[in-house]
């Protein structure tokens, strides 16, 4: 593996030496056989905004494509049930009030006829054990509101992480059940899923170069952005391998936009000739061979080490610089 690898890397000094030279003499030569594919942008994770009690939805506050924070209410659930309820524990709590009044004041009117022995003992406790009764149901009652009010709170359909709301599933007025879904959202971490046959599953690994094209743009728009396999699924889909591939600034709207992406499948033996000696005329690619003239090629792809020359020249060919 390393001689192979110091091999490739004579051949491309070479190459460069030679592509200010006047001649250049064609030697076959290593490179990496890349893979047109289409990948997917996808969100590492999709989650759900979901409703947390019955009720009507009262009021739907985002939209698809809005950026929410972790927390932040996406909708309210109303359940006409729960002021009701409120509204007859305050009742409740205003007689229990009165009720607790009554009986402070008869404790502590027994407290001051028990210290002139003016009644029995067990009057006394009796009085104390009202007040204590009465104290209980209060502290039962507020714990009741409270509830109450807890469940009112969790009207509010919160977004579980931050991110961009892909989907929003109910309208306002709409009956909802606890734990259905309000809306669909994709974290703000995004990687491209790229598909391949079966038979390059020896050639990939994590942390393969895999160079992306702009999204929307032509093939020869602008020039590949670099990025790296982040996982394999050792699961196959259907005969292909899936990988996510870690690109900067993938992501910056949709999700589920499709890319064209160069994955390392091998290497493969070609003809890479320096740039300064293949030149076009009448939209046809020629070379100069020194024994043979002007010769009409078919080139490949463009890197910064030279011209891939898929056919029309041979292995000893000298070429001269046009």
């Amino acid at each position: 593996m390393r001689y192979a690898i110091l091999l490739t890397l004579i051949a491309v000094v070479r190459l460069v030496a030679q592509a200010d030279a006047a001649e250049y003499v064609v030697e076959p030569r290593m490179v990496d056989d890349r893979k047109a594919v289409f990948g997917t942008v996808e969100s590492v994770h999709e989650t759900q905004a979901r409703a947390r009690i019955a009720g009507t939805l009262a009021d739907v506050s985002v939209v698809e494509g809005d950026q929410v924070g972790a927390g932040q209410r996406v909708a309210l659930v109303q359940d006409p049930k729960l002021p009701l309820r409120l509204a007859e524990t305050d009742s409740r709590l205003k007689a229990l009030d009165a009720q607790h009044a009554q009986a402070q004041a008869d404790f502590g009117r027994m407290a001051k006829l028990r210290k002139t022995h003016a009644v029995s003992q067990a009057q006394y406790d009796q009085a104390r054990t009202a007040l204590d009764v009465t104290n209980s149901q209060i502290a039962a009652m507020q714990s009741a509101r409270n509830l109450i009010l807890e469940q009112q709170a969790e009207g509010a359909v919160l977004a579980p992480v931050a991110g961009r709301i892909l989907k929003v599933k109910k309208i306002a007025g709409a009956v909802i059940m606890p734990g259905e879904v309000v809306a669909t959202l994709a974290e703000q971490t995004y990687v491209l899923r790229i598909k391949l046959p079966e038979r390059h599953a020896r050639f990939l690994k994590v942390g393969d170069l895999v160079q992306v094209e702009e999204p929307g743009a032509s093939a020869a728009a602008a020039d590949p952005r670099d990025g790296r396999i982040r996982l394999i699924y050792p699961k196959l889909d259907r005969g292909r391998i899936v990988a996510d591939v870690d690109v900067a600034g993938l992501g910056d709207y949709f999700v589920g936009e499709r890319v064209r992406a160069y994955v390392p499948t091998g290497q493969r033996e070609t003809y890479m000739v320096p740039a300064n000696f293949v030149f076009r005329r009448f939209g046809v690619y020629f070379v100069s061979v020194k024994a043979a003239g002007e010769v009409p090629v078919q080139v490949g792809n463009e890197t910064p080490q030279g011209v891939e020359v898929l056919s029309g020249i041979h292995t000893g060919d000298v070429l001269v610089a046009p």
